[in-house]
């Protein structure tokens, strides 16, 4: 059942158009990755979802409601967690969840959301006294303490040292496992490979592709680059077509059959006695598809 359908969403702002008729669904349980360069207009179609903007036209419906109108029986089943959210520092961490908790008629138990998000020793610590990523902490428990149905993250692991990122992802699977749907926006491709079910590349207000992780532009049929150093030999005879030499003596193959070719070229290596030094076999990541997606050179 899809929580999120979006058909033709376009917004204006004056004569510039920064989202042109985009269609999305996203399932419940799922957990959706948005990733797009700054100023694509991926946090303008969040921001429409979340009810905070306008649309100039087009179909949007989440949970069933038109963000637009909807009231609070909509916003008490949502979760946000933006890039920054303003706190009195003053608070301490409890006082903080407990205050945000009480606007919720359904809410999480403020010692478990506090374990949950790794602020255990910090309970009683005053928010001004948080570092960074204790804050981005905090701010994940207070976007969650109304148990959403529906939680949107925006770069929930800005600032997060790789520890706390890890952390931070077991939270999201955790909410993934009570049954949430999660919509992420994220500049970090390791963070949408590892957590995401299925992503969407936004580019100049357009959605360009979209689908798993593994499969994203068709990620899964790109060809795959043998490497290694062979300096002070000739790789005439080599078994491939596709073959440069750097001047260093690095020699890259572009495989669509990495199994058989990495087969014959050490086939091939090993009738000459030559050693394929820094041998490697990779394929393209999600960085390198994304990055092709939206041009290379964009500021992503």
């Amino acid at each position: 059942m899809a929580v999120i359908e979006v058909q033709g969403l376009v917004k204006h702002y004056g004569e510039v158009e920064a989202v042109c008729g985009v269609d999305l669904s996203i399932d419940a349980g799922e957990v959706f990755a948005l990733l797009g360069p700054n100023g694509a207009g991926k946090s303008t179609i969040v921001e429409i979802l979340e009810g905070h903007r306008a649309k100039t036209s087009g179909s949007v419906s989440v949970l069933g409601y038109d963000p637009a109108k909807a009231g609070r029986s909509y916003r008490e089943r949502i979760g946000i967690v933006l890039q920054e959210t303003a706190v009195e520092e003053q608070l301490t961490v409890k006082e903080a969840i407990d205050v945000y908790g009480s606007m919720y008629p359904k809410r999480r138990k403020t010692g478990e959301l506090i374990e949950l998000v790794g602020l255990g020793e910090k309970t009683d610590s005053r928010i001004k006294a948080l570092s960074g990523g204790q804050r981005r902490r905090l701010e994940l428990a207070l976007g969650i303490v109304g148990d959403p149905e529906l939680v949107f993250l925006d770069e929930p692991t800005t600032g997060f040292d790789p520890s706390a990122r890890r952390q931070a992802w077991s939270i999201v699977e955790n909410l993934t496992s009570l049954g949430k749907t999660v919509l992420l926006t994220t500049h970090y491709m390791d963070e949408a490979q590892y957590l995401a079910d299925r992503v969407a590349v936004i580019a100049k207000g357009q959605i360009v592709a979209e689908g798993t992780p593994d499969t994203l532009g068709g990620r899964e049929t790109a060809s795959t680059l043998i490497t290694f150093q062979m300096s002070g030999h000739s790789i005439e005879g080599l078994p491939s077509n596709e073959v440069t030499l750097s001047e260093n003596g690095r020699v890259t193959v572009r495989s669509m059959d990495p199994t058989g070719d990495l087969h014959r070229i050490t086939g091939w290596a090993i009738e000459r006695g030559v050693e394929l030094a820094g041998l490697s076999v990779t394929r393209p990541s999600l960085e390198d598809i994304y990055l092709e997606l939206i041009g290379e050179g964009t500021d992503a």
